[in-house]
């Protein structure tokens, strides 16, 4: 999959209407007043038909005559699609559509992961394990910063998904990846989450032996622990309640 070129004015307009659909501020069914949001969003009309086209392109919006641009139902929306699943947590906030899609991408994870670390197991290169180790090495350089722990986390996944040598299961990357990102912000921020090295090395230590058994049971440890951190942080909030209003 490509992602979409965040680039000027077109690119703005473009995230800035898929947020609010993804947000439920445009909802679904509505019909979009194409002049009232050309003038809030200071763009030419053509600017904004452009932009409409890449959402209708990704199932978000259609046209038809005498209804005019409506937001399609949510069954619709291309939610693979790496762009709608980076603009569904980009937006700055955490809505019950988050949680609902970081769960449902958890379940994915547990079906696609660990069958694919057993092929990486097998298919491993010299090439696989170096980058493996540098992205391990990232994760296990604690200065504190979430940012640097994303990044590592991603990179490690990444080199995993890459050392099955499965052209479709390394595209899989780019369906997690803007989900598991969110995910990390959300665990990395909190001082109350589980260090992710041991059972990272857990996995990669299988990996090197070559053993797709242990390799698969590890994958399944690791991410119990990434389920039990989220778990842990959601619970954390429903004790504060909702912050100032």
């Amino acid at each position: 999959m490509t992602r979409y070129a965040r680039r000027g004015v077109h690119g703005q307009t473009v995230e800035a209407l898929a947020r609010r659909i993804l947000g439920g501020d445009i909802p679904e069914g509505a019909t979009l007043d194409l002049v009232a949001l050309q003038n809030e969003l200071d763009v030419s009309l053509t600017a904004l038909r452009e932009s409409l086209k890449v959402l209708a392109a990704k199932g978000m919006v259609d046209a038809r005559q005498k209804r005019g641009t409506f937001v399609r139902a949510r069954g619709d929306w291309n939610l693979l699609d790496a762009d709608v699943l980076r603009w569904q947590f980009e937006g700055g906030r955490t809505t019950d559509a988050d949680r609902s899609l970081l769960r449902n991408l958890a379940e994915v994870r547990a079906i696609i992961e660990p069958a694919a670390v057993r092929l990486a197991a097998e298919r491993r290169t010299a090439a696989d394990l170096a980058a493996l180790d540098d992205a391990l090495r990232a994760m296990g350089q604690n200065d504190h910063d979430a940012g640097h722990a994303v990044e590592a986390d991603l990179a490690f996944h990444r080199a995993l998904l890459n050392a099955t040598h499965n052209e479709l299961l390394e595209r899989m990357e780019m369906v997690i990846e803007s989900g598991l990102a969110h995910r990390d912000r959300i665990v990395h921020s909190s001082p109350h989450s589980e260090n992710p090295v041991p059972a990272h090395r857990a996995v990669l230590d299988a990996v090197r032996e070559q053993d797709p058994d242990a390799a698969e049971a590890a994958m399944r440890a690791l991410l119990e622990q990434a389920g039990r951190d989220l778990e842990r942080i959601d619970g954390d909030d429903e004790t504060k309640g909702p912050g100032p209003q």
